[in-house]
């Protein structure tokens, strides 16, 4: 392996197509401006290094980055890869990762709106992340101990397993199918209209109008704070903990809760059973 230590690039594509490289306190950066540092590469390590370039990890394969910064200004940083691990870094450029495959990320920071479109076989631990459209479209997700901030998150995603996780979202796992949420907290508006084969598991679910238009959707020992309007047209199994302020026309399945502020039923195909069994 060569080693590339304490240098700064700003060429165009300034180690194209290298293999074996493990590069070390390098720079990315300078008036060239230049993209693609390290575009078509296989087998590159890159510790302590700062990318300030557009596009710096396109088409490779075998890719570690640890303690690295993908600054604001590095733009769409890893495309079409394959193998990649990154352990705390900064991902803070723009759509930093897309159509993706075999990625690990740790401990990493992420700011980056449209953040992992596309990508299949993702594992996330130990993560912060900011920004709209978060994994859309994705495909077999592991995540534990995350915490996310933005609209729009995990819509289209299929293959999802999420643990321990926090996630602050408006419209999150809209058109989501095979999804498991464990032990986590969802905070937003509108959760997981027209998903399939979602559950929750001992969660915290809170905000307004949630699952509505589902398939196959089932609560385990879920809690739901502010819910108003719940279920419309779902099919359901659930098992709620707290009262939901409003539930309408579920169409099939069982809810079972405490108590409902209220059941609309003003479909004829609302044929859900709402049983409530709040403590005397």
């Amino acid at each position: 392996m060569t080693v590339i230590e304490n240098q700064t690039f700003d060429t165009e594509r300034a180690l194209y197509g290298r293999e074996d490289l493990l590069v070390r306190g390098c720079g990315f950066d300078g008036p060239a401006d230049g993209e693609s540092a390290l575009k078509e590469c296989g087998r590159i390590q890159a510790e302590h290094c700062r990318f300030n370039l557009r596009y710096p990890f396109w088409h490779d394969r075998g890719l570690q980055l640890r303690d690295c910064e993908l600054t604001p200004a590095c733009r769409a940083a890893l495309w079409y890869s394959r193998d990649i691990r990154a352990t705390g870094c900064a991902l803070h450029g723009i759509k930093a990762l897309r159509q993706c495959g075999g990625v690990t990320l740790d401990h990493c920071s992420i700011q980056s709106a449209e953040f992992g479109w596309s990508c299949q076989d993702v594992s996330m631990t130990n993560c912060r992340a900011e920004g709209e459209y978060f994994m859309m479209r994705a495909r077999d997700l592991r995540f534990r101990d995350v915490t996310l901030k933005g609209k729009y998150a995990f819509q289209y995603i299929t293959g999802a397993l999420f643990e321990n996780c926090v996630f602050d979202t408006k419209d999150a796992f809209w058109h989501a199918k095979d999804v498991v949420v464990r032990n986590s907290l969802v905070r937003g508006e509108y959760l997981a209209w027209y998903c399939e084969n979602v559950t929750f598991e001992n969660c915290r679910l809170a905000g307004t109008q949630p699952l509505c238009y589902c398939k196959g959707l089932r609560l385990i020992n879920c809690e739901m704070i502010d819910a108003d309007l719940a279920f419309e047209r779902s099919e359901v199994e659930a098992q709620i903990t707290t009262e939901v302020l409003s539930i309408k026309n579920p169409l099939k399945g069982t809810i079972r809760l405490p108590r409902a502020g209220q059941i609309i039923r003003d479909i004829p195909q609302a044929l859900g059973r709402v049983i409530q069994q709040e403590s005397p």
